[in-house]
């Protein structure tokens, strides 16, 4: 069934000269174009839609496309911020570790330094040192040949120029030529400005024995040859120079039976008694003799107690000093 629809337009026109002119258009439509008006009205708004679904459906997508590029973005920042703090602390402790190096090395120059001072004035007083020690040898050396030139003069002024008196040391020793007892032989050497022998060692009395066993002669006096002998103790010189002969020495225990003592009134520290010796035999040996005949020693001559009224040579010694 069509209509037919009226539609009035109203169209006015301005005429050329000023005057307004009003047209009106009837508009006729039917009803079967209205219903296909209406239906393509439709369809355009389906489409609309459509579009506008899609529309819809692409901001969507969009929109989480840009909220996981913002979530990566900001795990990369934090990332990105964790890799600078680590960063900055590493360096902070590197810092301070170079800070701590550096004063260390400061302080090790500076002991390095005083090392190097102490070494150079350590240098310097051993160089001194061994100039020192140098001429203190120089003149030891000149000193020990003026004490032999002064030994040889003493030994030569000597009152005492027996036949047969040798040297040791700061001592001048000799045997009397006659055989006496204890007593006299120590007056034979007191009236001499001499006194018995004190041994206070072994090399002294070793010393005599080897000298009486070579038989050599020698004489302290300015006419004859000096024999300074080297230094050797007391006991092996007199073993070297006289002996075996049994000669009195300046030990005695007549004050207290038992103790010896030296006619110094030292007493006795270093012996060289013979085997069972002293003995005090028949009760009455209360003088020593060096040189103990009894006695088989192939480096040092032995004592024995003697009565004091035996009969045998004395072995004096006078001191330089």
């Amino acid at each position: 069934m069509s209509q037919t629809v009226y539609e009035n337009f109203s169209y006015t026109e301005e005429p050329s000269r000023g005057e307004r002119v009003e047209v009106v258009v009837d508009i006729y439509e039917s009803a079967d174009t209205a219903r296909n008006v209406n239906a393509t009205s439709e369809r355009d708004d389906s489409g609309t839609k459509r579009k506008l679904q899609t529309h819809h459906t692409g901001d969507t997508a969009g929109s989480r496309s840009y909220r996981l590029a913002a979530v990566c973005l900001g795990l990369l920042c934090v990332l990105l911020l964790t890799a600078i703090t680590v960063l900055w602390v590493k360096f902070t402790n590197l810092t301070a570790e170079r800070d701590q190096l550096k004063t260390s090395y400061t302080n090790l120059t500076i002991q390095r330094d005083q090392l190097q001072t102490s070494y150079t004035n350590l240098t310097i007083q051993r160089d001194q040192l061994q100039t020192s020690y140098t001429n203190l040898t120089k003149v030891s050396e000149q000193l020990q040949k003026e004490r032999d030139k002064l030994q040889e003069r003493l030994c030569g002024l000597s009152k005492s120029t027996e036949q047969g008196q040798k040297c040791f040391r700061d001592s001048v020793y000799y045997i009397s030529t006659e055989k006496k007892s204890w007593s006299e032989s120590r007056k034979f050497c007191t009236e001499r400005g001499a006194e018995l022998v004190i041994i206070n060692s072994r090399e002294e009395q070793v010393r005599v024995r080897e000298r009486e066993r070579e038989r050599e002669r020698y004489y302290c006096s300015s006419a004859v040859y000096i024999h300074i002998v080297p230094y050797v103790p007391c006991q092996e010189f007199i073993s070297k120079v006289f002996g075996s002969s049994e000669a009195w020495i300046g030990l005695t225990d007549t004050e207290k039976e038992g103790v010896w003592k030296w006619v110094n009134s030292s007493a006795l520290t270093t012996a060289f008694w013979w085997t069972g010796e002293p003995n005090d035999h028949g009760g009455n040996e209360d003088c020593a003799v060096t040189g103990y005949k009894g006695a088989v020693s192939e480096r040092v001559s032995t004592w024995a107690d003697y009565p004091c009224d035996h009969h045998v040579v004395g072995l004096c010694e006078k001191s330089f000093i």
